[in-house]
């Protein structure tokens, strides 16, 4: 038996596991707990078989919660048949997805990538190649105005879009070409414009920063600042979109039209993917050779999210949280209001939704995960509860009892 089998045959405990993360997994993210092993709709469950509620769904990624049968059918059939071939050849699996897509978001193509960092790199290129257009001279128009408390990635496009110094810190100096306002301030955004300013990039709802949704308002504000200056409106829903608000993408509930999306995470269900629609009058700013990927949009990864696709529609997800999201967020303000020395508020749309605790998250996660319920923290005071779109009512029934009485017993 070779050292990779005998490590694969080995008995798996958290232990073990975190023994060997310590040896040989770099060291930038937190130590965990435990292992997970297996998981089955809204429940996972360590290596140890403790079973856990998962709010977290990989983090606004689980949109079907864990290995649903029409998605792992979806993903064994195509790995039957063509796992990857790069953007050398078109496949059907993309062209249908695309075409999808589109079809959601309205006229205009799609660039597939591997997330949703890759997703607003490309954005901020689109902002620039539309900047050269408009002013006919290459770094004449090249700014992006971003909001404060904004995360749009780690890569060095996204790092210097995002004006958060623990993102940024240790990286320096950062990518020039970035202006930062008020988020939910138009007028913030309006005082940043010159002509040197090309777009304006914005969450609809800023996730890592607390879970912080843009007002309808605001986002019809900066629809009518960038048609009037003549600006891209390019909205990151990597996070936020992909029905987890209740419409398939969350600016929808304000009405308005961007020219440029950015999603990932919920959009493969679990398998990596991210994508970029573009409307169709700045559809061709791209050329052949301007941009590219090697595994973006791969037949695997596009199978996967036809699969998403197709559940959604089937189940009537995006109904189901439109119908279930309201009382889920009223639930978690009354559980605010009945434990006030703890909780201060819970603020989202639909199931992208946060506790506001008083003080650090950290105590609280952990509280809650040793009741079986893991969450993830977001900003510096917020707790993030992302179930899948297909949670039953017994599962958001039982997530709030595990969280009035950890609340509560503290």
């Amino acid at each position: 038996m070779s050292k990779m089998a005998s490590v694969t045959a080995a008995k798996v405990s958290s232990e073990r596991v975190r023994a060997l993360y310590s040896a040989y997994v770099l060291g930038n993210y937190a130590d965990a707990p435990f292992a997970l092993v297996k998981g089955e709709g809204s429940t996972v469950w360590d290596a140890e078989n403790r079973r856990y509620l998962d709010f977290t769904s990989g983090i606004a990624v689980n949109t079907l919660g864990h290995c649903h049968p029409r998605w792992v059918e979806r993903l064994s059939t195509q790995l039957k048949r063509l796992g990857h071939v790069s953007n050398l050849f078109h496949t059907p699996q993309q062209a249908e997805l695309a075409k999808a897509l589109s079809e959601r978001a309205g006229p205009g193509k799609l660039f597939f990538c591997n997330s949703g960092a890759e997703a607003n790199e490309f954005l901020i290129k689109l902002g620039r190649l539309h900047g050269l257009r408009k002013c006919g001279e290459e770094g004449r128009c090249h700014r992006i105005i971003t909001a404060k408390n904004a995360f749009h990635g780690r890569t060095f496009g996204g790092m210097a879009a995002t004006p958060q110094s623990k993102i940024q810190q240790g990286f320096g100096p950062m990518l020039e070409g970035f202006r930062h306002a008020q988020f939910n301030d138009a007028s913030s955004f309006a005082e940043q414009i010159d002509e040197s300013v090309c777009a304006i990039l914005v969450e609809t709802i800023q996730g890592e920063g607390g879970i912080h949704p843009a007002e309808a308002d605001f986002l019809r504000e900066l629809r009518v600042l960038c048609d009037a200056h003549g600006l891209l409106l390019i909205l990151d829903e990597v996070q936020c979109g992909i029905g987890r608000t209740g419409k398939f993408f969350a600016y929808e509930h304000a009405g308005i039209v961007p020219d440029a999306i950015g999603m990932a995470k919920g959009l493969g269900g679990g398998f990596p993917i991210g994508a970029a629609w573009v409307a169709e009058p700045h559809a061709g700013l791209f050329k052949p050779g301007s941009h590219g990927t090697t595994y973006g949009g791969n037949p695997l990864a596009c199978a996967a999210s036809l699969a998403v696709l197709e559940v959604m529609e089937e189940e009537g997800l995006l109904e189901r949280v439109s119908a279930k999201g309201p009382d889920w967020i009223a639930s978690l303000k009354e559980l605010a209001t009945k434990h006030p020395e703890h909780l201060s508020g819970a603020r989202g749309m639909g199931y992208h939704s946060a506790l506001v605790v008083r003080g650090d998250p950290a105590h609280w996660i952990e509280r809650l995960r040793e009741n079986g319920l893991l969450t993830v923290r977001a900003g510096q005071d917020a707790i993030r509860l992302m179930p899948a779109l297909n949670v039953t009512d017994q599962e958001l029934q039982t997530a709030l009892e595990i969280i009035d009485f950890v609340f509560g017993t503290n």
